[in-house]
């Protein structure tokens, strides 16, 4: 009972200091673009969801996918091809890279979930990559040229997304939507189960639960909400190109998490921001982004194991717990 207690205890400081962090951020984002340029702060905004789909995966379930930029890269290309060659609506397209998604979701899960560990990695990074010789061969996705001039319409057929503060407060509403959805995930009794699976798979199957439908349901979640991230990044830039569907976005995703902290909702999206603006400021400077990106996560690896807000979720607990 004592240790009950204990960590209830604790667990309050950890959950008011994530709903402060939540709180001022989305003040901070809804003051931002009158302050800082929309475009990058869109882009900030959709690698932040993806990176939180991610770890919804990773985090909750434990499983590590090296090949989640199929499902963000794919749900980009089924939404510009959707809007450009099809004249469909914004939030039309948008589903469609959604569905498309957690279809690609479904058939990888299908086979990767029967294996753990490094084989379940790399089997996603096996499927991930014949996605990407697909998308070069395709007709559809353009080769090498991608799908470009895509327009971003009108939303709902009111709404102007072509003026910029239009589309950043769309995309925000987007984003929001989606973290709220992966935070109602984790706090269900779906979440609840999950984290099971991911602390002890045997004692989860001893119980009764179907882990394997478990896992593929949390799969084709993560995927569909990766989709999300690439719809809008797609709409955003006007343009949907092979890099997003390559197995560097796939690592740039894993970095973005494990440098926020996983198994925590703000941890990928402060990865996120951290990765997305030092390319932002180190793209005009000639100094390689790789290198500097590498120096950053060997820090936070020697001084944050966790995870930047992984490591101060642990270090408030402890105090809470020795208080």
């Amino acid at each position: 009972m004592a240790d009950l207690s204990l960590r209830e205890t604790s667990a309050k400081p950890s959950a008011r200091l994530e709903w402060a962090l939540v709180g001022l951020g989305i003040l901070a984002l809804l003051a931002a673009p009158f302050f800082v340029y929309p475009i990058f702060l869109m882009k900030m905004l959709c690698f932040a969801l993806f990176a939180c789909a991610f770890n919804l995966l990773l985090g909750y379930t434990g499983l590590l996918s090296f090949g989640h930029a199929t499902f963000f890269g794919g749900a980009a290309y089924f939404t510009a091809h959707a809007v450009k060659v099809w004249g469909w609506p914004p939030e039309a397209g948008v589903l469609l890279g959604m569905a498309g998604a957690a279809l690609l979701g479904l058939v990888m899960g299908f086979f990767a979930i029967r294996r753990q560990g490094i084989y379940f990695a790399m089997i996603t990074l096996a499927l991930s990559q014949m996605f990407f010789f697909f998308c070069v061969q395709a007709p559809f996705t353009q080769g090498e040229d991608g799908i470009q001039g895509v327009p971003r319409g009108m939303l709902f057929g009111i709404l102007d997304l072509n003026a910029p503060m239009n589309m950043y407060y769309f995309v925000l509403v987007a984003v929001l939507v989606g973290v709220f959805a992966i935070w109602r995930i984790v706090n269900s009794p779906f979440g609840m189960i999950l984290r099971s699976i991911r602390e002890n798979e045997s004692r989860a199957i001893s119980l009764g639960y179907s882990v394997a439908s478990y896992k593929l349901g949390a799969f084709v979640m993560s995927a569909a909400l990766a989709g999300l991230a690439g719809s809008l990044k797609a709409i955003v830039f006007q343009f949907a190109t092979l890099t997003d569907v390559t197995w560097q976005m796939s690592g740039e995703v894993i970095l973005m998490t494990l440098l926020g902290g996983i198994g925590t909702m703000v941890g990928p999206i402060i990865g996120a921001s951290l990765v997305v603006g030092l390319e932002n400021t180190l793209a005009t400077s000639g100094f390689p982004v790789t290198i500097a990106t590498g120096l950053i996560f060997m820090v936070c690896v020697l001084v944050f194991r966790r995870g930047i807000v992984g490591e101060v979720y642990a270090r408030v607990i402890g105090r809470a717990g020795t208080g």
